[in-house]
């Protein structure tokens, strides 16, 4: 049996997390991961109040496992967000995009354990003053919304880990069990996967969006509107427009009028792979089926075990 601090906090039996990924972490996806002895994830980004407290109620009711809810903090009805989370009495929040410092306590003094999503030793030590009970360390090469210090994981981990006592969560390029290895020989102690749980059966993305991943090569994602958040997005339409802009010099107002509203939901959850925007990350390339969420678990901690028993065995 496997047990580390990571394991210890969250009171699960693999030291894998799912990230909480926008218009593809519903509560479907949240409880197979934890059912199958990981931490699933809710993702609070994409999800009006109302939509929130309902994937919360059902995940609980799929799962009597530990479960979490990632609540980007620049969230527009973050307060209503945070009065549900306490209200469900969810185990574990995961923050992104904003100062830990601002709820950390709030939450803490419900019972929440708090975990803070950071690109830098600098807000790892913040993460920790606030009072944060893990950090993860969330590298260049991961989908979504990155950091700006454009650090890859391979150096972000080591750099994190012996900035911080708290423990520390890999995230970004990890979608297999050499990689999780790897990550914790850096000095992590859990890790945290997005594209490779986008790319299951429970996930809520589009299927299209999902066939989209699978079939990305090397060279097929790229970090695009630093100007306002930098995301890693899958080439298409939308994403060449993006370049353009950016290549010509276009300021934030150009670039957020680009952007326009819905551009996610239309790409990852309606399935418009040329006007929509796909967030994913670079192991992506790695990716080459969708499989059930209780399998990734299973295969991913199959592998590490393995790797750990013999690392130098090609796969």
């Amino acid at each position: 049996m496997f047990s580390n601090r990571i394991t210890q906090l969250f009171g699960i039996e693999y030291p894998i997390i799912q990230a909480g990924m926008i218009w593809a972490s519903g509560w479907k996806l949240a409880a197979a991961v934890s059912n199958a002895g990981g931490l699933g994830v809710i993702g609070a980004g994409s999800m009006y109040p109302d939509v929130l407290q309902d994937h919360i109620r059902k995940c609980r009711a799929a799962t009597g496992k530990p479960f979490a809810v990632n609540l980007p903090l620049l969230y527009p009805d973050l307060e209503r967000h945070i009065a549900i989370i306490i209200e469900e009495k969810v185990p574990v929040v995961i923050t992104s995009a904003g100062n830990p410092k601002t709820w950390t306590a709030h939450f803490k003094q419900h019972g929440i354990k708090v975990v803070h999503v950071v690109s830098s030793s600098k807000f790892a030590l913040k993460s920790q003053e606030a009072g944060c009970d893990a950090v993860v360390a969330e590298g260049f090469e991961a989908g979504g919304h990155n950091g700006r210090e454009e650090t890859t994981t391979l150096v972000l981990v080591p750099a994190v880990a012996g900035a911080v006592e708290i423990p520390v969560i890999a995230a970004g390029g990890i979608a297999t069990g050499r990689q999780m290895l790897a990550t914790l020989v850096l000095g992590a102690e859990g890790v945290q996967m997005g594209s490779r749980f986008v790319a299951s059966e429970e996930a809520s993305a589009h299927p299209s969006f999902k066939a989209a991943v699978i079939g990305a090569a090397e060279g097929d994602t790229r970090l695009s509107l630093k100007a306002l958040t930098p995301v890693r997005l899958l080439r298409n339409r939308f994403a060449e427009a993006v370049q353009e802009a950016e290549a010509r010099g276009a300021d934030k107002n150009e670039l957020a009028q680009l952007l326009g509203r819905a551009r996610a939901k239309k790409g990852m959850y309606e399935g418009d792979l040329e006007e929509g925007e796909l967030e994913i990350g670079q192991v992506s390339a790695l990716l080459s089926d969708i499989l059930p969420a209780a399998r990734i678990v299973e295969n991913v901690w199959q592998e590490f075990s393995a790797a750990l028993q013999n690392p130098l065995q090609k796969e």
